[in-house]
């Protein structure tokens, strides 16, 4: 004769006993041996790259986490202003003041100055490059003699330092070119209409 009250229930837990979740009738959350027998979408999925661009070159990676404020004329000019002056200060006091490594040292700030500049003020870059050429020049010229002195050994290093000078104008120019050439045409992609 069949007794009825010994016999398991169909959800495979003895009487009494709370029925276990689904996660763990399959392994359990630790993977171990029943791990494998979980269904597809009960697994976790691989990690995958974050939405958005592609990582591209390691040297464009790089460039991407570097600094990248965006500067108004005013800005551009003090920030090359002041960090020429800094330069200069720092080109007396270390090497001397050496003009050529005065001068080599000026080509990197323009080339930061017209990249940081923003949009709307890009034609300011090439404009204040040779101020600040001039505002880092006071602490490295030849200042004996008072201050006709100074005013005469600054005129003498913006002559005989021309070139460095120019080149520093001219990275600046390329660079604000370029940007102002890629916004144009940026610009008329969008106006452009879509073609079907």
């Amino acid at each position: 004769m069949e007794q009825h009250g010994t016999g398991r229930p169909h959800n495979g837990t003895r009487r009494g006993t709370p029925p276990l979740p689904p996660q763990a009738k399959h392994g359990g959350s630790g993977g171990g041996a029943g791990g494998a027998a979980r269904p597809a979408a009960q697994r976790r999925p691989a990690a995958q790259p974050a939405a958005g661009r592609q990582p591209g070159p390691p040297l464009i990676e790089t460039v991407r986490r570097l600094p990248n404020p965006r500067l108004t004329g005013l800005g551009g000019g003090l920030f090359c202003g002041a960090l020429m002056f800094a330069l200069g200060f720092l080109d007396q006091l270390l090497f001397g003041a050496s003009l050529t490594l005065y001068g080599v040292l000026f080509l990197p700030v323009c080339l930061l100055t017209a990249v940081w500049v923003r949009k709307g003020d890009l034609a300011t870059a090439p404009v204040v490059v040779p101020i600040a050429f001039a505002a880092g020049l006071l602490p490295v010229a030849d200042s004996s003699g008072g201050l006709l002195g100074r005013l005469m050994g600054l005129v003498t290093a913006l002559a005989t330092q021309a070139g460095w000078l120019y080149g520093g104008t001219l990275v600046a120019g390329v660079i604000v070119i370029a940007r102002k050439a890629v916004l144009m045409h940026h610009r008329t992609d969008r106006r452009r209409p879509p073609m079907y």
